[in-house]
């Protein structure tokens, strides 16, 4: 399966989420989506990223705009990063990494000399008929969430 385009519709999926959650994107149709992929739960880049979301949580919910982190961790570790950073928004676990497939997240990096497939922090932004209006990759955390949200104002 092809990654979505931007102006192009996203293909449904669903998705373990915490809350006891199931994720659908088709379920959100009438909203804006905002999907950030993240390495790792709890380490500081990722809590970084995070925290600028959930002090601009209150900004994107009044632009009708949800926002999920996804990882590939498991929902135990999502549900206590979730809970220790008071994040108000739902954190998706994908161990198979069919999410991070879908939107082409998985890449070859390199940390300490070491090279592993990893994700490579990414954000997309998911309008309210579920078209990508923009994709962000490579993202650089400092300025990253107030940059989203910009974006949604544009929409």
């Amino acid at each position: 399966m092809q990654p979505p385009v931007i102006d192009q519709t996203v293909p449904d999926f669903s998705a373990s989420a915490t809350s006891d959650q199931t994720v659908t994107l088709s379920q959100l149709k009438g909203r804006n989506v905002v999907i950030y992929f993240y390495p790792k739960d709890s380490t500081p880049g990722c809590t970084t990223e995070g925290q600028n979301f959930r002090d601009l949580y209150a900004d994107f919910q009044a632009l009708d705009t949800e926002i999920f982190g996804v990882s590939r961790d498991g929902l135990r570790a999502h549900e206590n990063f979730k809970a220790k950073q008071s994040f108000p928004f739902e954190l998706i676990s994908d161990p198979d990494e069919s999410l991070c497939k879908l939107f082409d997240v998985i890449k070859l990096k390199k940390l300490y000399g070491k090279e592993y497939m990893g994700i490579e922090r990414s954000t997309f932004l998911i309008d309210k008929q579920g078209i990508l209006r923009q994709e962000w990759r490579k993202v650089k955390v400092a300025g990253h969430a107030a940059e989203v949200l910009e974006a949604v104002k544009q929409l």
